[in-house]
């Protein structure tokens, strides 16, 4: 066997993975298709990028086998190819975080205070959950909370939670959550919140990060 040939093949393979991933804009994406499938419109709107830009980035992600795709009529929407590639991001993510000196700095630049909001860990949410003085805030867009969401959680966009603070009930504890550890909807939420008096904290991490665990969650009335 031609053992040099073979791992060069491999490698090479396995290279095109490193390839895909290695650009911002295309690390956004994963981030932003394991919440819900985009058509590329959407995508190239929710990163300020050129239909053209995201649709090549899209290629990219597509030819290295990350993402599928579907057509509705004249609009084509992405979506990961699996759950393994929610883990890739998860990985390049986690490492990133523990390796990097820089994401410290920039977290800490753009996000200072957010230790402030007590975040709860997935476990403590989940224990909870069944308890009535808490409340929980989807504060992503609808279309990703319609695509899957925490149990039992209400959907309040963001841009909208203001013209809603009056339905909540200030006895009982806020707990908001969107993307993932570096989404700051839910950081804006627990702000916003808690300067009109209510008890509000963030969860530490996402919807993908809980589904990923196992925890249980809810499309459209279904549990998944």
């Amino acid at each position: 066997m031609a053992h040099r040939e073979f791992k060069d093949r491999l490698y090479g393979e396995f290279a095109r993975i490193g390839k895909a991933v290695a650009s911002p804009q295309r690390l956004e994406f994963l981030d932003l298709l394991a919440q819900r499938e985009w058509s590329v419109e959407e995508l190239a709107n929710e990163t300020d990028q050129s239909i053209a830009n995201a649709s090549a980035h899209l290629k990219v992600l597509r030819t290295a086998q990350l993402v599928e795709t579907r057509r509705d009529g004249s609009y084509i929407y992405y979506r990961l190819a699996d759950q393994n590639v929610v883990r890739l991001w998860q990985a390049i993510r986690d490492i990133g975080q523990e390796r990097l000196a820089e994401i410290d700095r920039i977290v800490d630049q753009f996000m200072a205070g957010r230790d402030d909001f007590q975040p709860v860990d997935a476990q403590t949410l989940l224990n909870r959950l069944h308890e009535d003085d808490v409340l929980l805030l989807d504060v992503r867009p609808k279309a990703e909370y319609d695509q899957g969401h925490l149990p039992g959680a209400r959907s309040v966009p963001i841009d909208e939670l203001e013209s809603h603070l009056e339905e909540l009930d200030p006895d009982r504890e806020i707990i908001a959550y969107c993307r993932g550890p570096y989404c700051l909807f839910a950081d804006e939420a627990v702000e916003l919140l808690r300067q009109r008096g209510f008890q509000a904290r963030r969860m530490a991490d996402g919807l993908p990060d809980w589904r990923m665990a196992g925890l249980p969650v809810q499309r459209e009335g279904v549990n998944e």
